[in-house]
C-alpha cells in the first residue's frame, strides 16, 4: 500500500509539527515588512530581584500564586524546586510543553494570523559579547597550561535574557486579534507566568535583508541594540538599516557563513509597563548552519569592519549579543523573500 502524504490534515492536532513544513501544505509569501513581537524572556528561578527584574504574578508556586521573592522560597517554584535542574527543566519545558500549547488551537480559537513563531534558546557555550571568540588556552609564561585551574576559573557574566520568542504577523492589528482570544489571554499567559519570571512586550517592524532558503537554520546570533545617547530612535534605526545593513551585506564573509539576516526595529509595545523591552531600539538576528560558522564569522577581518561601524552608533556598554538554538514552531512563510523598503 502506498504511503499517505504527510499533510496537516493527517497530523496529530495536539502536535506542533502540523504548523510548519513539511506537514503544513499552505503557505504565504511577501516582500512587505512584517510585524514581529520579539519577546525576550528570563526563566523562572530563584535569582534575587536585585539581580533580575520580575514581572508581577510570575514565577508561580504549585498553588498558582506568584512568588514575590523566589530566592527566599526556591522549593516553592512550580517549574522546578531543585536548583541543580532548573535550567534544564525550563529549557525542556519551553520547547516541548509551552511551544505546542502556543501552536494548539482550542475550539473557537484560530492562530492562522501567526505567520511564524520561533523559539531561540540561548546557549552559554556559544559566542557572546561577554566571552568573544577566538578562545585561547590558559597558559603560564613558560607556555605550559596552568597548573591551578581551580584558582583561575573565569567569572561567568550572564546575559540579560535566556532567550526570545520570535513571532511574526502581517499587520500590527493581528497581534491583538490573536492574543485577545481566551486561549492566549488566559491559559497561555498562565503558562508564561509559571515558567518565566520576565517577558518583554515590544513590537517591531521586521526587515529581512538576507532571506533563508528554508527557514530551518539551527543557530541564531542575536544582537540587542541600544543607541548612543546623541541619536534619536528614528535616527538610529535609519542608520542601522540604510547604512549599516549594506556594509554587512557587502562583506563576502557574510555570504560565506550567514544563512539569514534580519533587523527588527522597535515601534512600540503590546502592554505597559514594559521596563526592559521599551528600552531596546532594535535587534539584529543572524542565522547559521553551525556554531563553528558563528565563531569563524566573528573572527574574520570582514566582521571587524562590521563591528567597527557598529561602535560608531551603538551604545556598546548597554548592548549585547549571544547565540542560541533556533526551533521553528509555526512557519507559514515559504519561500522567505527579502523585504522591499
Amino acid at each position: 500500500m502506498p504511503s499517505q502524504p504527510n499533510s496537516r490534515a493527517a497530523a496529530d492536532p495536539k502536535a506542533d509539527n502540523g504548523h510548519r513544513p513539511p506537514a503544513l501544505t499552505s503557505y504565504h509569501t511577501t516582500t512587505a515588512p512584517l510585524i514581529v513581537t520579539p519577546t525576550f524572556l528570563t526563566r523562572a528561578d530563584a535569582t534575587p530581584r536585585t539581580e533580575r527584574l520580575q514581572d508581577e504574578n510570575s514565577t508561580r508556586d504549585r498553588r498558582g500564586k506568584g512568588i514575590e521573592n523566589p530566592d527566599a522560597e526556591p522549593a516553592e517554584i512550580a517549574l522546578e524546586a531543585d536548583p541543580n535542574l532548573d535550567f534544564e527543566h525550563w529549557d525542556e519545558y519551553w520547547r516541548k510543553v509551552h511551544g505546542p500549547k502556543f501552536a494548539y488551537e482550542e475550539a473557537g480559537t484560530a492562530n492562522e494570523l501567526v505567520l511564524r513563531y520561533d523559539q531561540v534558546h540561548r546557549v552559554a557555550a556559544g559566542p557572546s559579547s561577554n566571552f568573544q571568540p577566538p578562545y585561547r588556552a590558559m597558559t603560564q609564561p613558560n607556555g605550559q597550561l596552568v597548573a591551578d585551574p581551580y584558582a583561575r576559573v573565569p567569572a561567568y557574566v550572564r546575559p540579560r535574557f535566556d532567550g526570545f520568542a520570535y513571532i511574526a504577523y502581517a499587520a500590527e492589528a493581528d497581534i491583538e486579534r490573536v492574543l485577545k482570544q481566551e486561549q492566549y489571554a488566559q491559559r497561555i499567559i498562565a503558562d508564561e507566568q509559571t515558567v518565566f519570571r520576565l517577558v518583554t512586550r515590544e513590537v517591531a517592524r521586521e526587515y529581512i535583508l538576507l532571506p533563508s532558503a528554508q527557514h530551518r537554520d539551527p543557530i541564531s546570533l542575536v544582537k540587542i541594540h541600544y543607541r548612543r545617547p546623541e541619536l534619536s530612535r528614528a535616527e538610529f534605526q535609519e542608520r542601522l538599516l540604510r547604512q549599516h545593513a549594506p556594509l554587512v551585506l557587502a562583506q563576502p564573509a557574510t555570504h560565506t557563513y550567514v544563512r539569514r539576516y534580519a533587523q527588527l526595529h522597535n515601534i512600540g509595545s503590546t502592554q505597559q509597563p514594559d521596563p526592559e523591552g521599551e528600552l531596546i531600539d532594535a535587534i539584529s538576528v543572524f542565522a547559521f548552519a553551525s556554531m563553528n560558522d558563528v565563531e569563524d564569522y566573528l573572527v574574520s577581518d570582514e566582521y571587524r569592519l562590521i563591528a567597527a561601524d557598529e561602535a560608531t552608533f551603538v551604545d556598546a556598554a548597554r548592548s549585547e549579543y549571544w547565540t542560541g538554538l533556533n526551533y521553528s514552531i509555526i512557519n507559514r512563510l515559504l519561500p522567505e523573500l527579502a523585504t522591499q523598503y
